[in-house]
């Protein structure tokens, strides 16, 4: 799907793919090409219209850490960034993007659509003046993408504050253990994907002021972006410290209630010592044993296993270990 952007009086508008046929084509000046899902008759229409080559591993993954932002020869740049989605069911993933900066134009080539990209067209097309040309598409998209880690990062703090409130206010049981295992580790899982995204951030805009294609005001805006990163950045090492704590007081509530139970069984297994050996007392085939020949040998030996059995749990109960 192609989706092309002019600027109109400031504000971003829409261009159809069949007004570039026409004849008031040459003087479309389009600013951004966002190619979501890109078939072949897409990259062909953008190959015949702007002269350029979208490479078949724009989006892979697997590329190489020195082929994610490069410069060619005849100044066109190269810049694969990774962007933050969550599904309404919470799940999360980074998305790969590849943008190619060509002849004053931002193509960005996408496999599915993104939180980030929707908010810019909204702004851009409410706001006048927020963008000016095609670097700034690229930098209000990294803003945004930083804006949306941090709401992210407020979901993940809100998730904890209602993980900490069970464990800490509530008896916790095996079941809710493993309830509240499970919520750590999704949010543990969200705020790594949060750090990576934010950190492959940071390394695309310092590659943008590297290269100097960035006016002074856009660098500024880039600094800006940055000095957001690192707040960020420090947000998601603390809420890693918060996550640790959780995940260990949960655990330590797992051994304390299975110290509860093995407790049981040990002080179960003293007192039924003593029962034990009264059994194998008169258990015993000696001729000799007067209480054998009495009738109240065989209750006197009932009685005796229950006042040894009674006397332990007594004493551990008075101890507070039961």
């Amino acid at each position: 799907m192609l989706n092309i952007f002019s600027l109109e009086n400031g504000r971003l508008a829409g261009l159809a793919p069949d007004s570039f046929d026409g004849p008031d084509a040459a003087r479309l000046k389009p600013i951004w090409i966002d190619l979501e899902d890109p078939s072949a008759d897409d990259k062909r229409w953008v190959a015949a219209h702007f002269g350029l080559l979208i490479p078949e591993d724009a989006i892979d993954d697997d590329l190489e850490e020195s082929a994610r932002f490069y410069e060619e020869d005849d100044g066109q740049l190269h810049i694969r960034s990774d962007f933050l989605r969550l599904d309404d069911e919470g799940n999360s993933r980074n998305v790969r993007v590849a943008f190619i900066l060509h002849r004053n134009t931002l193509f960005s080539i996408r496999k599915e659509d993104l939180p980030v990209f929707r908010l810019l067209r909204l702004r851009a097309r409410r706001t006048p003046a927020l963008i000016d040309d095609a670097k700034d598409v690229l930098l209000k998209l990294y803003d945004a993408d930083a804006e949306y880690s941090a709401d992210a990062l407020e979901g993940i703090y809100d998730a904890l504050n209602a993980i900490s409130a069970r464990v800490l206010k509530e008896q916790v049981d095996d079941q809710t253990a493993g309830e509240v295992l499970t919520a750590i580790a999704r949010e543990e899982d969200l705020n790594g994907r949060i750090r990576r995204n934010v950190m492959d951030t940071r390394r695309a805009l310092s590659f943008m002021m590297r290269s100097r294609m960035l006016s002074a005001e856009q660098f500024e805006d880039s600094r800006q972006i940055l000095r957001d990163i690192d707040s960020l950045d420090s947000h998601t090492a603390f809420l890693f410290d918060k996550i640790n704590f959780l995940m260990d007081a949960t655990v330590g509530f797992i051994n304390i209630n299975q110290n509860r139970i093995i407790k049981i069984f040990s002080v179960a297994s003293v007192a039924l010592l003593p029962p034990t050996l009264i059994a194998s007392v008169y258990g015993m085939n000696f001729k000799f044993m007067p209480e054998l020949d009495q009738p109240w040998g065989y209750p006197f030996a009932l009685g005796l296993m229950l006042v040894s059995v009674a006397a332990p749990f007594l004493y551990f109960r008075r101890k507070g270990w039961l």
